[in-house]
């Protein structure tokens, strides 16, 4: 089994909330189902689990309940042997957005207590936005990712008290010897090509057979198109044109989303076709990046929606589309190959998966930095920029960034190939296998106010 950082978050939502129902949320694919029937038989007598979207295709057992006694009835004659209670019965609810008068009856579940209910889906996004009346108080949604490089690193071999190691180096802005570089390097090399859905990995665990791994990507990839089916045929066509354009958009200098593209229509705007970045986006598919032209701290209050770029969701699937089984692309230093975009995508992936909301900076005078992020510690933004060539000392957009003393903003990381850490200029220049400790901590532990003062 792949280890998951998510199984503890999982366990211990589980074991220390029970006034809660979980909804976790993802693309498909991604191992949500296997996690939560792993942690749910470890810790319940009991567990139970129906696939709605199953259910929804094919016997429709679940399509008209509508009441929680109806459902209790319908879990009994589903569930052979005698349930028990909430301390000892857990049910998963998977594909949830499948019925949605069930996200409704959430909360009455919840208030009964009869037993515990865990939900997942791969659009819950966009069904809680459907749902008349959402269990607000009574849920909480979580999002996972596919696996991030650390995880990877776990998968093939590399131990946590060595990966601990590095840490400590990463955060003194020390560089790693010659012969650690080159093996982090390599790894995030195999990253790149096999990227984090637990299915590439597990093939390429067992043999190292990339045919057999591409394959996975391709069946994916497909998946991910005939999923936008649910809706009417003009949606679904936008929804996949949009999907389809994110590889070719990131190979353009610009990287952002071209509407007029889309349908081949001049004149239209982000407005036109917010359900389906809404959709792509909710259903976890792609990952969504605002610009921010005159950056402040909290990003989300200057975000600007007319200008949006769109990563896939895994990097895997992205080396995929772009090199096929010619994995020299991304092993060797191929001139003819820019592998920028390729950086650019696992970035991305990394700052998601370790709880960052993504924006970029776009100004027409001062240029384009790749990413900006909030940076809670210090309430202010940090500036990321991704070089995958050897020029990556060269970014005037990032300096100009700097330079605009309006910004108050005095430090910048810029992720590279190379194996050197230094300082200049308030650019702090790190190798691309840092990224994967770069972390929004502001989630990663209790803040306890202190007592006020008796008056």
């Amino acid at each position: 089994m792949l280890e998951r950082k998510f199984t503890s978050f999982l366990e211990r939502f589980l074991m220390e909330e029970p006034n809660k129902i979980l909804l976790v949320n993802g693309a498909r694919q991604i191992g949500k189902s296997y996690l939560i029937r792993y942690v749910g038989q470890k810790l319940f007598a009991h567990f139970v689990e129906i696939n709605l979207k199953e259910d929804a295709e094919g016997d429709k057992v679940f399509a008209d309940v509508h009441s929680t006694n109806d459902l209790y009835m319908r879990l009994s004659n589903f569930y052979s042997s005698p349930l028990g209670d909430n301390r000892d019965t857990l049910v998963f609810l998977d594909e949830i957005q499948s019925y949605p008068h069930l996200m409704t009856m959430l909360k009455f579940l919840n208030q009964e207590s009869r037993y515990r209910f865990i939900a997942s889906g791969s659009q819950l996004g966009v069904a809680l936005s459907q749902t008349p009346s959402v269990p607000l108080g009574s849920v909480t949604i979580e999002q996972m990712y596919p696996l991030d490089f650390e995880e990877f690193l776990w998968a093939t071999g590399i131990g946590k008290e060595w990966i601990g190691n590095i840490r400590e180096c990463f955060l003194q802005e020390k560089a790693l010897d010659e012969s650690t570089h080159n093996i982090l390097l390599k790894r995030f090399q195999y990253y790149l090509l096999v990227g984090g859905m637990p299915e590439a990995i597990n093939n390429y665990l067992a043999d190292r057979n990339m045919t057999r791994v591409r394959q996975t990507h391709r069946d994916i990839h497909n998946l991910y198109r005939i999923d936008a089916s649910q809706y009417d045929e003009d949606h679904r066509l936008k929804i996949r044109k949009i999907y389809d354009l994110v590889p070719s958009n990131l190979e353009n200098k610009k990287k952002r989303m071209v509407y007029k593209n889309i349908e081949g229509k001049k004149g239209k705007t982000f407005s036109d076709y917010a359900d389906e970045f809404e959709y792509l986006t909710n259903s976890g598919v792609a990952l969504e990046v605002s610009a921010i032209s005159n950056p402040r701290f909290p990003l989300v209050e200057s975000e600007q929606k007319r200008l949006v770029k769109l990563y896939l969701n895994d990097v895997g699937l992205l080396t995929s589309i772009l090199y096929g089984l010619n994995v020299n692309a991304v092993l060797q230093d191929i001139k003819s190959v820019n592998l920028g975009t390729v950086y650019e995508s696992v970035v991305a992936q990394e700052l998601a998966a370790h709880g960052f909301k993504l924006h970029y900076y776009d100004n027409k005078k001062k240029g384009e930095v790749d990413f900006l992020v909030d940076d809670h510690g210090k309430l202010n933004v940090l500036p990321i920029e991704v070089k995958s060539g050897k020029d990556y000392t060269q970014h005037s957009a990032l300096n100009n960034f700097l330079e605009t003393s309006d910004y108050g903003i005095n430090r910048a990381i810029v992720f590279s190939n190379e194996r050197k850490v230094f300082e200049k200029r308030g650019v702090t220049y790190l190798p691309i296998y840092y990224c994967m400790f770069l972390n929004d901590d502001c989630h990663d532990e209790d803040i306890i106010l202190p007592e006020l003062e008796s008056v």
